[in-house]
């Protein structure tokens, strides 16, 4: 996760479920005391660091019909067998992590990797592992000056009022996903009306590929992490009761939205 999410949202915060989403796995953590297969040096830091006697071992499960992003996945935070249940290794050196860490996008396996700091920054420069990790940005943004009109959200024609949305390279546009008691449901987009909407809010056009959402709940828009779409999607997971997903539920939305607001920074305009 990032160094300070919201409260109650930390690392691999979803519950596991089979939905998923055009770009992403669902945020999940295993089960305590449960190892990962493979846990040794990864083929991007053996690439970037000129390791060449690194065995990789990789496991990471395939979306079904092909959907090309995964997200959190079942091993993330990679465990030893001997390791003491509920810790976490970087996915790339196998340090153990302790607190918040960051998350790398390999956008080879469209999945994303638990990391310690040192790799997390050594994959925030254009290019490293020839391309194919990328750090997930920290930054959360929003623009009070422009909050989203009802009209316009309408135009999306999405069903729901919280939603969220990135840029797909593999797929050269921008999808979209909310949560629901499976985990993440996705719909389709309007992308001409999307386009409209970027033209006139400059908060939407400022989406770093793979590694940045847009999360709009009814006129708050936030730029964020695309990892804390997903410990969100989890964390509601876990507590939906009902149609509407019930008080917990409610409960823990509102904690996610109040250290958003708290952490926000205004978008500068003229970039």
């Amino acid at each position: 996760m990032t160094e300070n999410p919201p409260e109650g949202f930390g690392p691999g915060g979803g519950g596991p479920g089979a939905a998923g989403v055009t770009g992403l796995r669902r945020f999940v953590k295993r089960p305590s005391g449960t190892p990962a297969p493979g846990t040794q040096v990864s083929p991007g830091v053996q690439e970037a660091l000129g390791t060449r006697e690194a065995d990789v071992r990789r496991s990471s499960p395939q979306v079904p019909g092909g959907l090309p992003v995964q997200l959190g996945g079942q091993r993330l935070g990679s465990q030893r067998q001997d390791d003491p249940p509920g810790t976490e290794r970087c996915e790339m050196c196998q340090t153990i992590l302790d607190g918040w860490h960051g998350h790398l996008v390999d956008l080879d396996k469209r999945s994303i990797a638990c990391a310690c700091r040192a790799c997390y920054l050594l994959f925030t420069h254009e290019g490293a592992a020839g391309g194919r990790y990328k750090a997930v940005p920290e930054r959360i943004c929003h623009d009070p000056a422009r909050p989203l009109a009802g009209t316009d959200w309408n135009e999306l024609q999405i069903p729901v009022a919280m939603a969220f949305f990135f840029f797909n390279s593999a797929l050269g546009r921008v999808a979209a996903g909310y949560p629901s008691p499976g985990g993440v449901t996705e719909c389709e987009l309007d992308l001409e009306a999307w386009d409209r909407l970027a033209a006139a809010y400059p908060l939407l056009d400022e989406l770093t590929p793979d590694t940045e959402a847009i999360f709009v709940n009814k006129d708050e828009v936030f730029l964020i992490p695309i990892d804390m779409c997903y410990s969100l999607v989890g964390e509601l997971r876990m507590y939906w009761q009902g149609f509407d997903g019930g008080a917990e539920a409610r409960e823990a939305l509102e904690k996610f939205l109040a250290g958003l607001r708290r952490r926000a920074v205004v978008l500068e305009r003229g970039r």
